[in-house]
């Protein structure tokens, strides 16, 4: 019961098995990878196994309320919480996807953000005070990204809450399905989701100070995956690295923000940086 805990959701391959595979290497406790797909997640820690890794498999679909309150009552009644949550699961939909915007937007933005924001929910209860949550958004995650400066100030002011952020993301979704959404949001259903996690990792580090809880958001970097299409630059490992620096090294004093793939601490409502 008094191990320490660490969980990466959507690990069954990409950044998530590369944040799994640094973790085994270093962190002092239990590490759990989890995928929706429990074969293809069984099959991933099989493939660490011989590596000479030891990661603890268990099924977990942010998608499903479900899973997600099965997964949490399996890490508490076995370990007593959870240290480190890294929270990679998403969907990105290909250039090429022949889905209507309607339909990319409801996913898009109901897996990346109301799913993680559900998961956390659901699993914060349990992370021990002191723990690290590493939120696994994007450069498209920057708030330049948006076209309306109002939505910007919206999405940026220190004190919006979850429930008016969540709005802001049902309101994109409706005005994608009157085709009304590209003049304020821009046209990519990818980048809302992850402005919204973005902005949402600030607020659950107001939420969480006083448990002295370390939230911060990370862009990986344009990394070789399947979500890139394999047109990334960089490998999974190299993917993996800010992530892990969040989860593992980085000071107390870093918490409530975003960080670019170099380790770089980024102001999210300025112009966003290059690579």
């Amino acid at each position: 019961m008094s191990s320490k805990v660490a969980v990466v959701t959507g690990a069954n391959k990409g950044i998530g098995y590369a944040i799994v595979r640094g973790l085994c290497k270093r962190f002092d406790g239990v590490v759990y990878l989890t995928s929706r797909d429990e074969e293809r997640g069984k099959q991933a820690v099989s493939n660490l196994n011989k590596e000479g890794l030891k990661p603890c498999y268990h099924q977990l679909d942010i998608n499903d309320t479900k899973s997600i309150e099965t997964f949490r009552d399996y890490i508490k009644d076995n370990h007593g919480g959870i240290d480190v949550l890294v929270n990679n699961a998403a969907i990105a939909f290909k250039s090429n996807a022949t889905e209507p915007v309607s339909v990319q937007a409801e996913q898009t933005v109901g897996i990346n953000y109301f799913s993680v924001l559900n998961t956390c929910e659901i699993l914060f209860p349990i992370v021990r005070n002191g723990g690290r949550v590493v939120n696994i958004s994007s450069s498209a995650g920057h708030l330049s990204n948006i076209p309306s400066a109002t939505l910007r100030s919206r999405l940026a002011n220190p004190n919006l809450t979850i429930p008016q952020l969540s709005e802001l993301m049902k309101q994109y979704i409706e005005a994608a399905k009157q085709g009304t959404h590209a003049a304020e949001w821009g046209n990519s259903t990818y980048v809302v989701s992850k402005v919204g996690l973005t902005a949402l990792t600030m607020i659950q580090q107001r939420m969480l100070n006083d448990r002295d809880i370390k939230v911060n958001a990370v862009h990986p970097g344009y990394v070789d995956t399947d979500m890139t299409s394999h047109k990334g630059t960089l490998s999974i490992d190299e993917g993996a690295v800010a992530p892990l620096y969040l989860a593992l090294d980085a000071p107390d004093t870093v918490r409530g923000q975003y960080m670019w793939c170099d380790k770089r601490i980024v102001d999210w409502v300025e112009k966003k940086p290059l690579e």
